[in-house]
């Protein structure tokens, strides 16, 4: 692995962390707005960042959240299916608005797995609860998208990993 790629991982990564344990509050349970989840759009521009995104998500798990290990498994587990299957779908869309897009409702839908963890570890109703995470999830990227747009306009992310 190169030198560039790895200490572009570690920053997304840390950027991750930092950014969940600044609204750690918000970032966790039933009811969640984890800003940090703007990192998934990295993926839109090229593939590789899912090792920085994954990494930080692992780390930030493990370190802040009341689950316990369970949300290694399931929080980390849909962080790498759903960047998988976006991944698939960026071989065939190639405009960078669609691939964001795609990735908000993508995320947004996924959060049944989330959803489930937060069912079977705190009993919480799933329906009820896979509104509010998707909600939280959808409003994160939503308004992630056009800022990580006009973030690439500045710093090409395709060629900065």
């Amino acid at each position: 692995m190169k030198v560039k790629f790895l200490a572009t991982s570690a920053i997304i990564a840390a950027l991750y962390i930092a950014i969940t344990m600044l609204v750690a509050p918000i970032s966790f349970g039933q009811v969640q707005f984890r800003i940090a989840e703007i990192f998934n759009h990295l993926i839109a521009f090229n593939p590789r960042y899912m090792v920085g995104v994954v990494l930080g998500v692992f780390i930030s798990n493990f370190l802040f959240s009341s689950v316990g290990p369970l949300d290694l498994l399931f929080g980390v587990g849909h962080t790498v299916i759903t960047l998988g299957i976006f991944i698939l779908i960026c071989k065939f869309v190639k405009n960078i608005w669609a691939r964001l897009i795609i990735n908000t409702f993508l995320f947004t839908f996924t959060m049944f797995i989330i959803a489930f963890q937060l069912h079977l570890v705190l009993e919480f109703p799933f329906w009820e609860t896979w509104l509010f995470v998707a909600l939280g999830e959808f409003a994160v990227l939503a308004v992630g998208a056009p800022i990580m747009y006009l973030l690439n306009s500045r710093l090409n992310f395709k060629n900065l990993i």
